[in-house]
């Protein structure tokens, strides 16, 4: 448990203030009391905490950060555009520059709308396809999460049944139960949403069999329904045009958040040319939607990942760490198994189905330093130097080695 005294401090006054002390995917439930819940600087793939150390980061601010805390390029475009002008009476021209620049990136986009989060996102692709089809159903996968509103959000509490009326489900991968999913939703088929590869929290990943991307496709071209990739958490970390793109499957909407403007609040969504009067038609908007310094900084962060081989670095960075982390688990005698892609990683221990070792594991790690979390994907960015990486193990290899001792490996001496 965390000792020092600003932490602590910091974590009663917000108990006092704010409902358990924080809420969503940062509550304390989900982490040991050793991660830091407060964070006073960043830069690169390093964050200081208000405890006064510094943490190598493995979560990137759970996906936002693709560049690096604080890239230069980027806090350049959306410093002179605060200058310029934020939240202000109309749109900036940025958002003319943004949009085309989407649609420049993306194959599937011919048009692009924005936002302020990946909820916002998925929302209203589900809307504009609804709007489009006149239909209601829609069919995600189970355990797959799309947002944190009544129709997609994982918890229960003030969600009716009324909410959730209008959405069924269906087993990721699984093309049979997807082939059900469809049926039973018959002719009132809006839309399919479904994420680049299944990153249910709590379990190992699961990359998307191609034929299953291509099935989707099939079905949602055969009932007239969109197909909705949502890429909140995978856009722009993958593929630069898509996550599904290198499968060869398009899809009519795709929600993007996260990662395309690095760090600042950015959401978009892009679309068909046959959805364009949809989305046009419907009414979505919100008072920061239209914010132009998060939309200068997203054309700095794309521009960035278009014109450097920062998708390359990223992969390269992931791939040191998994053969890394690989080694020193086998090294200790202890089974891992590392899942999902390199650049979006997540370690389990076999035998752990309570996550009781993984999180034991993250809390040796974090008080050594290296930030990471026991059930929920990392991310890499571009940041991550191979001497990172290297850094980064040199100190996993001692938790592997706690861990060991506690639970019986062959940890040498």
């Amino acid at each position: 448990m965390t000792t020092d005294p600003l932490e602590k401090s910091l974590r009663n006054r917000a108990a006092a203030v704010i409902p358990g002390g924080m809420y969503g995917h940062m509550t304390r439930v989900l982490l040991s009391e050793d991660h830091p819940q407060y964070v006073t600087e960043a830069h690169g793939c390093r964050f200081t905490g208000a405890d006064g150390r510094e943490y190598l980061d493995l979560m990137c601010g759970w996906g936002p950060v693709v560049l690096g805390y604080a890239h230069p390029a980027v806090r350049r475009a959306a410093d002179e555009q605060t200058r310029l002008g934020d939240c202000v009476n109309g749109a900036a021209p940025v958002m003319v520059e943004l949009a085309e620049l989407l649609v420049d990136t993306v194959p599937s986009a011919d048009w692009a709308m924005f936002a302020k989060n990946g909820t916002d996102a998925t929302t209203t692709c589900v809307t504009i396809a609804r709007a489009a089809t006149g239909r209601r159903k829609v069919l995600t996968a189970h355990g797959a999460y799309h947002g944190a509103v009544p129709w997609c959000t994982p918890g229960k509490s003030g969600v009716t049944v009324e909410d959730r009326a209008h959405v069924d489900h269906f087993e990721y991968n699984d093309i049979a139960s997807l082939g059900a999913a469809v049926d039973r939703a018959g002719g009132d088929l809006a839309a399919i949403v479904v994420c680049p590869f299944r990153h249910d929290v709590r379990r190992d990943q699961e990359l998307a069999d191609p034929e299953f991307a291509r099935a989707v496709r099939a079905l949602c071209n055969r009932t007239g329904a969109a197909m909705i990739l949502d890429d909140v958490r995978c856009g722009f970390r993958l593929s630069l045009g898509g996550s599904w793109e290198p499968l060869g499957v398009r899809p009519d909407l795709a929600a993007w958040s996260k990662a395309m403007a690095n760090g600042y609040a950015l959401a978009a969504v892009t679309g068909i040319a046959a959805l364009r009067d949809a989305a046009s038609d419907v009414y979505v908007t919100g008072s920061f939607w239209y914010s132009a310094v998060s939309m200068a900084a997203s054309v700095a962060t794309l521009t960035e990942l278009r014109e450097t081989d920062a998708l390359v670095r990223m992969d390269r960075a992931g791939q040191r760490l998994r053969d890394g982390l690989d080694a020193q688990a086998k090294r200790h005698g202890l089974e891992v198994n590392q899942t999902g892609p390199v650049q979006m990683p997540l370690l389990t221990f076999a035998g752990d189905p309570e996550f009781t070792v993984a999180t034991r594991w993250a809390r040796e790690a974090v008080t050594r330093g290296v930030y990471l979390h026991p059930t929920h994907n990392w991310f890499l960015s571009a940041a991550h130097t191979e001497s990172d990486i290297d850094e980064i193990l040199d100190r996993t290899e001692d938790a592997f080695a706690a861990i060991a001792r506690s639970v019986g490996g062959l940890s040498p001496n």
